[in-house]
């Protein structure tokens, strides 16, 4: 499914849509087309729309009748061994962090922002599980959960940024254009968990901050049934990109570095699971 890249429409659709600048010397709050509610309803029922019009040209929505299936989680035999789920659990977080920062924009305090961004990557997440339930893929209480679990890890650590400090969740991707649908491309991901020593106070040495250690999983061999398929956990050690670049100036550029995993960045040693 198309999760990374539906989203991202969805975002910018949002800012084209709504996002409308004051003109020169005109106080902005009179020159608005919507209100901030307004644009946070427009931004779910334009996802919304999207979605739905896309699940009926490209995903069989509406081909069958309700049913629900059971993926597995991170066996052996799951598909793509498990990264799929994971990649769930990245598109609903990076959503609500998407949509949490649409509403801060627009005047919504953090705490709202970081409830309404998460409330509404939620909804949208269900609503394709929903669609899901009515085409060949059938609804996945393993996704759904997975995407549940974005979605709160989403609101926690917008909310509560002293958490964000210290840890992110990130993908890594190095793009293989001869593939059709980059976004679904998990033989050339790897999802992660970056601890960084940059939020930790107690850690004063200054080329200390610049670590960070990282918890990862990724599944090889499950886009060719001839290959061996396999399922490996790493931990590594790397350099803070993030805070590298918002150290040269580039502190809007470096949020980045927050979401994406920069691939030579880190050393890593790695387990092979069990088959």
């Amino acid at each position: 499914m198309n999760y990374f890249r539906w989203f991202i429409i969805i975002l910018i659709l949002g800012l084209l849509l709504i996002h409308i600048p004051a003109e020169a010397g005109e106080p902005s709050d009179q020159n608005e087309w919507f209100s901030k509610e307004e644009k946070l309803l427009i931004t779910n029922a334009g996802g919304i729309a999207i979605l739905t019009t896309w699940g009926i040209m490209s995903w069989d929505y509406g081909e069958r009748s309700s049913h629900t299936r059971s993926e597995g989680w991170f066996e052996q035999d799951a598909p793509e061994g498990g990264a799929d789920k994971f990649a769930h659990f990245y598109a609903s977080y990076l959503a609500s962090h998407g949509i949490s920062a649409l509403c801060e924009s627009w005047g919504y305090s953090v705490e709202k922002s970081s409830l309404y961004g998460a409330l509404s990557s939620f909804g949208l997440m269900s609503f394709i599980e929903v669609g899901d339930s009515f085409s060949h893929y059938g609804l996945s209480f393993e996704d759904f959960s997975m995407n549940t679990l974005g979605c709160f890890a989403g609101y926690f650590l917008y909310r509560y940024p002293e958490y964000s400090r210290k840890i992110d969740f990130r993908v890594e991707y190095i793009p293989h254009f001869s593939v059709k649908d980059m976004s679904t491309d998990y033989e050339n991901m790897k999802f992660l968990l970056a601890i960084k020593t940059s939020g930790f106070d107690a850690i004063e040495n200054q080329y200390l901050q610049f670590l960070e250690y990282h918890i990862g999983y990724y599944a090889r061999g499950y886009s060719d049934d001839e290959k061996e398929k396999r399922r490996n956990l790493y931990v590594g050690i790397g350099i803070n990109l993030s805070k590298l670049f918002s150290d040269l100036s580039f502190r809007k550029s470096s949020k980045i570095f927050n979401y994406y995993q920069f691939p030579f960045a880190y050393l890593q040693v790695k387990r092979e699971l069990p088959k």
